[in-house]
């Protein structure tokens, strides 16, 4: 009789042993226990830690309440200024609600990644290729508002997303280039320009400064030769100092101006009297040439082409002219 107590106490044991194996159930502290009760949700859901389930008759879900870093495969698709990119994108969320993300969704994991491809593809072609590279701030508010929204009602919420790279074509890459090339050149002129103008006052102020002190000149010509003259160099190329240019200069001026202009007046030569030959042959007078007593008329300037002057005055109007005694005559 003790025998079978104590067979019927084992195999109680072992029942309740085999119950407990079966029922028993561990929830981690980062998950929570969905119970389905013949096919129908329990009111409860079970929190971290040891609970007991009905074996054969409940069935528990382990949902994660983790944070989930979901990557976004990289999705083709053209902007709205025609140019074709490659996008890629993560997402950031987790479940607040662990019966809605068993309940009303299959696979809320699976739900939220091809919301998430489908929602890239869509910002993509409302956006521009200027946006996606340099607002993307703003680009990523919006594409978490598109994917949060259908999301809320599987119990996830989305944290945050974020576009992670955008692949261009190598043409488009090179024409980039170009553009912040020719940019950066431009700034560099700019920039050139402006300190050439800022060096340009200063020099000017330098300059004003060296002509009220012509030592200051002096001073800044021999600091320029004790820095040629540190390298070392065979040859010393000194210049000439355009002050002293100046001083000669002035120096030079006021011994011209003293001198008075001197009048150079060019000779006359004597005409000839007339000779024994022309005096026996007939014909036109000579012109008297300058005598002694007479002095010479300046001569007449000769008229403009197409003036008609009056007759030349004849030999009868003019006096005789007066011939030496000391002169030897002809004959």
């Amino acid at each position: 009789m003790v025998e079978e107590l104590v067979a019927a106490g084992v195999a109680a044991v072992s029942a309740c042993a085999v119950y407990l194996m079966a029922a028993a159930r561990v929830v981690k502290q980062y998950e929570r226990g969905v119970v389905l009760r013949l096919g129908r949700l329990h009111r409860n859901v079970r929190p971290p830690g040891f609970t007991l389930i009905v074996p054969l008759v409940d069935r528990m879900h382990k949902v994660n309440m983790q944070i989930v870093t979901m990557p976004v495969p990289a999705q083709e698709g053209i902007t709205r200024d025609n140019v074709t990119v490659r996008v890629d994108a993560v997402v950031y969320f987790r479940v607040v609600d662990a019966a809605d993300a068993i309940i009303r969704v299959e696979d809320y994991r699976f739900a939220v990644s091809q919301m998430a491809q489908t929602s890239l593809r869509s910002i993509i072609g409302k956006s521009d290729l200027d946006d996606l590279l340099s607002n993307r701030e703003k680009l990523n508010q919006g594409l978490e508002l598109m994917i949060d929204s259908p999301a809320v009602g599987w119990g996830v919420q989305i944290d945050r997303v974020e576009i992670k790279d955008v692949s261009l074509p190598e043409t488009m890459k090179r024409s980039m280039a170009r553009q912040a090339e020719a940019d950066r050149e431009r700034r560099a002129r700019v920039i050139n320009a402006d300190a050439e103008l800022q060096a340009s006052k200063k020099l000017r102020q330098a300059a004003h400064e060296m002509s009220e002190q012509p030592a200051a000149l002096q001073l800044r010509l021999l600091q320029t030769v004790v820095a040629v003259a540190a390298e070392k160099n065979s040859t010393l190329v000194l210049p000439f100092p355009v002050e002293l240019l100046r001083f000669l200069e002035r120096a030079h001026q006021p011994a011209d101006q003293s001198a008075p202009p001197q009048s150079v007046s060019t000779p006359t030569p004597p005409t000839p009297g007339p000779s024994p030959a022309t005096q026996q042959e007939p014909g036109p007078e000579p012109e008297p040439g300058p005598g002694p007593g007479l002095e010479q008329s300046p001569p007449l300037p000769e008229p403009a082409p197409g003036l008609e002057l009056g007759p030349e005055p004849t030999a009868e109007r003019l006096p005789a002219p007066h011939i030496p005694d000391d002169e030897p005559r002809g004959g």
